[in-house]
């Protein structure tokens, strides 16, 4: 009976005994026979004598039959012996020849079914790992391409923004000098004007001298030349003008350039695409059951989740120590910090109760954050430090550097800090792990709050352009948002386990909801629900929205999904 082949094996029911005339399962195997059997048949198999010696094992660990292969110098027998001096195969006949005389064999079978079991790995390795793993680099390199013509597409609308800007830079600079120009030539007309005014007053003063001497000189009046003397007034001076000179302005392409920008390749070392090791992506590691309930929790929730038709008022409480609620970190459950616009920083309870107070130096940005570890950190504007308070309100510095806005990644835990051109994220621990500089993709970024979306990517609240600027994780810039039909004034930026850009809007004083390639989707919150000035928003565990506002002390809460 032919040996089925693995595929077939695995198609079949059960896999059936060699033994002729028996169908039952045979999920033993005779390495001997090379024969599937049965246990009734295995155990007769063994208890035969001619049979008895053979090896058996479960069919999963058989021996590979030898191929068979003839002797060509004795062509009725098969080739199934291997020369470890001459590392040939030979037949047991040629083995007796003289050349191979005190030589050692080794079962060619044996060989045989040792490469098979290797030959067997290796193609469960590339069907396993290999290839998946390529597949996946390739969708990688796949992703990579539509997010380069992304990218490269939102450079040319800058590059054709930045243009138009100076056009109209150009436009207003001309219409200046032409008007100054207008004024200048009026002030020396007028000036002139007075000249000639001069000249004239001049002139009639000497017409009437003129009439005067004619008098004098006159033979009747000879007696008036003993009278009095005359005396002729000098002629008056005036000045020339000085011609106003048009300086013409120096510039070649390269200042141009300088002042439009241009595209370049960072000098940055290309990150290497990350490939699993074979024992990672090969492991069955059985997760255990709470990992399984957190998963399945976290599944559903995402599954059920969606926006609702209606935005509700969950409950609304006040936060003593401060004026307004510029911006809001939440931390443990039922505690928050609160940010006013005097640099008041409060710890409060969901119920009003002021835990702790700081005198900080931030003002309007979203310069504090909690924590995966419930700490909160703080940016010094003054000082140009990043501190952290711990759960036993001690305060310790934990980074030297200036800041606007900082954000603790809830993927990872690390610190986004935000600057004037540039980002920069430090690990946990406050290493530097990354620097994002804005002008390496024609960008001028002023962050006054930060985020981190589900994927990774960087959300800025961008008060130098009126706009939300979304940039990757390995800082690239992937969509700006500068709001829907009408003036767009950024302020407090959060993001939702659905991957949702909730953003405040200090121009319309509302709050508007995106999607997470920057999409509008609607104003969740407007002066319809009594909204009069959103400055900071958070979103909470329960999916909730905290809003708070420029003209009150009070947290409100939303629900939104449902």
């Amino acid at each position: 009976m032919s040996e089925p082949s693995d595929e077939q094996a695995a198609m079949q029911h059960y896999l059936v005994c060699g033994t002729e005339d028996c169908q039952k399962n045979g999920q033993f195997y005779c390495n001997a026979c090379h024969q599937s059997l049965c246990e009734q048949c295995r155990n007769e198999h063994q208890k035969s004598p001619n049979t008895k010696n053979h090896e058996i094992v479960l069919y999963r660990h058989r021996k590979h039959q030898l191929p068979v292969e003839k002797c060509k110098d004795h062509p009725t027998r098969n080739i199934d012996i291997f020369c470890k001096e001459c590392q040939i195969a030979l037949c047991s006949k040629c083995s007796t020849m003289e050349e191979h005389n005190g030589h050692k064999f080794d079962d060619l079978e044996d060989i045989y079914a040792e490469k098979y079991a290797l030959w067997q790995g290796e193609f469960s390795k590339i069907q396993k790992y290999f290839l998946p793993t390529s597949q996946d680099l390739k969708t990688d390199i796949e992703e990579d391409s539509t997010q380069i013509k992304k990218i490269m597409e939102s450079i040319r609308t800058s590059m054709k923004a930045k243009a138009e800007s100076l056009k109209n830079l150009v436009d207003v600079v001309t219409s200046e000098n032409i008007e100054h120009s207008y004024t200048m030539e009026e002030s020396l007309l007028k000036k002139l004007k007075s000249q000639e005014t001069t000249y004239d007053d001049y002139i009639a003063y000497l017409w009437k001298m003129s009439d005067e001497f004619q008098e004098y000189l006159s033979i009747t009046n000879q007696k008036l030349l003993f009278s009095k003397t005359l005396k002729i007034q000098q002629i008056p001076e005036t000045t020339k003008p000085v011609p106003p000179v048009f300086t013409v302005g120096q510039f070649n392409k390269d200042d141009v350039t300088k002042l439009l920008g241009k595209v370049n390749v960072p000098n940055t070392k290309p990150e290497k695409r990350k490939i699993q090791p074979m024992e990672v992506v090969t492991a069955h590691m059985k997760p255990t059951e709470k990992q399984l309930e957190q998963s399945k929790e976290k599944s559903d929730m995402k599954q059920t989740l969606s926006l609702s038709s209606s935005v509700t008022k969950v409950r609304e409480y006040s936060v003593p120590g401060v004026g307004s609620v510029y911006h809001v970190s939440l931390d443990k459950p039922g505690r928050l910090w609160v940010s006013d616009g005097s640099g008041n920083l409060v710890q409060t309870d969901l119920q009003g109760n002021q835990l702790q107070k700081i005198q900080a130096s931030g003002r309007y940005a979203g310069y504090h954050t909690a924590t995966q570890d419930g700490d909160l950190i703080y940016t010094d504007q003054d000082k140009n430090v990043i501190y952290r308070i711990t759960a036993d309100k001690k305060i310790t510095e934990f980074i030297k550097t200036g800041a606007i806005c900082v954000h603790s990644s809830h993927i990872n835990g690390d610190i986004l800090v935000g600057m004037i051109g540039k980002v920069i994220r430090y690990s946990k621990a406050g290493k530097e792990i990354q620097n994002i500089q804005w002008d390496e993709y024609g960008l001028v970024i002023g962050p006054s709050y930060i985020t981190e979306n589900i994927n990774g990517d960087i959300c800025i609240s961008d008060n130098y352009n009126d706009a939300v600027v979304v940039v990757n994780k390995s800082g690239q810039q992937r969509f700006s948002y500068t709001g829907h039909g009408s003036e767009f004034f950024p302020d407090g930026i959060c993001t939702d386990v659905l991957g949702h850009i909730l953003v405040c809007d200090n121009a319309s004083k509302s709050v508007h909801l995106l999607d997470q390639d920057g999409g509008f989707l609607s104003i969740i919150l407007s002066s319809k629900q009594g909204i009069k000035g959103p400055l900071g928003v958070c979103v909470d565990d329960e999916n909730n929205l905290h809003v708070g506002q420029r003209t009150t002390n009070t947290v409100t809460v939303y629900k939104y999904l449902q």
